[in-house]
């Protein structure tokens, strides 16, 4: 049974819960590799409603159970309970975007099972929703499930700062997730249109990171991500914008941008105090941190170079349940 203010409460199918989106800042493919990164939940989010059925289906496909990677990993993982699920799922963030989309849908639908298991700490939700999208994706860190559990500003493996939230693991392996206050600031996320796979690119990164100059780049990773940290903390947004194209730098150095996203930041530049790719690359999203008052502009400017660009604010809050659409 779950206990503390900030607890998933206990309550029974039909449930509905939703769970917010993601964008990475700085430290994408590092954190996998035990670098820090900074990220925040974004507002755009993902809804399920989950019902008592006879036979398992997400939105109307019975075959989802066995074929959609992230249901198939929760209804293993997760549900223990005496009937099969009927699941509809309702999103406002792009797919394949780099915006976490499967997180913010991992932690929605372990929201509601967990409900129905009697509630659990938010605390417990985070390693739960990482345990789905992990076995789902083969590869991954928990930052995006963490967001999109807790809402706000997150840094993962920067214990040096914030306040400490919960510690996620996945065997030997330990993140330690802690909270960044908000400095404040609106963001734009550009999607290419150019679908990517997580773990396709994080396999990729891994390979290059063991060749001979693997370790000076991620300590490089390392740098940029502890000092982006400090100049979000510090409220300089020059800072972090230097420190957002020194990222994605080293992201391209990886080999995880694409002609697309190089399009769109060259689009972003005259606008933004910097800009670069989120999330796993080799397509997906941009994010830019606009000049203050150029926000409407930038995003035309992106619409016009074939972007699907949104304004973005933090969510303040993580995965919960709510009342059924």
């Amino acid at each position: 049974m779950s206990d503390g203010p900030d607890a998933i409460p206990a309550g029974d199918l039909p449930l509905s819960a939703q769970a917010p989106g993601k964008c990475i800042v700085f430290g994408e493919h590092a954190v996998v590799h035990g670098g820090p990164e900074l990220l925040f939940a974004i507002d755009l989010a993902t809804q399920v409603i989950v019902r008592r059925a006879p036979r398992s289906s997400l939105n109307g496909d019975p075959e989802a159970a066995g074929e959609h990677p992230y249901f198939r990993a929760l209804l293993r993982q997760a549900w223990a309970g005496p009937a099969d699920l009927e699941v509809r799922a309702i999103s406002r963030i792009p797919r394949g975007a780099g915006l976490g989309s499967s997180a913010a849908l991992c932690a929605a639908l372990s929201c509601a099972v967990s409900a129905r298991g009697g509630g659990v700490p938010r605390a417990d939700l985070a390693q739960r929703s990482f345990e789905v999208e992990k076995a789902a994706q083969g590869v991954g860190s928990p930052g995006d499930t963490s967001a999109a559990v807790a809402g706000g500003f997150l840094t993962v493996n920067a214990a040096r700062t914030g306040l400490a939230l919960w510690e996620v693991h996945d065997g030997a392996a330990r993140w330690e997730v802690r909270r960044l206050p908000d400095p404040g600031w609106v963001w734009v996320v550009a999607h290419s249109g150019v679908p990517r796979s997580t773990g396709d690119a994080v396999r990729a990164v891994g390979s290059r990171l063991r060749a001979a100059d693997g370790p000076a780049l991620l300590a490089e990773f390392r740098r940029v991500a502890e000092e982006g940290i400090d100049a979000v903390e510090a409220g300089d947004r020059a800072a972090v914008g230097r420190l957002m194209r020194r990222n994605h730098e080293l992201l391209r150095e990886v080999g995880v941008s694409h002609p697309r996203l190089e399009e769109l930041l060259r689009a972003a530049e005259p606008l933004s105090e910097g800009a670069k790719l989120t999330g796993a690359g080799a397509g997906g999203s941009i994010v830019a941190l606009p000049r203050p008052g150029s926000e409407t502009e930038l995003v035309r400017r992106l619409a016009r170079a074939g972007a699907l660009p949104f304004v973005v604010r933090p969510a303040t809050a993580g995965a919960s349940l709510v009342a059924p659409p």
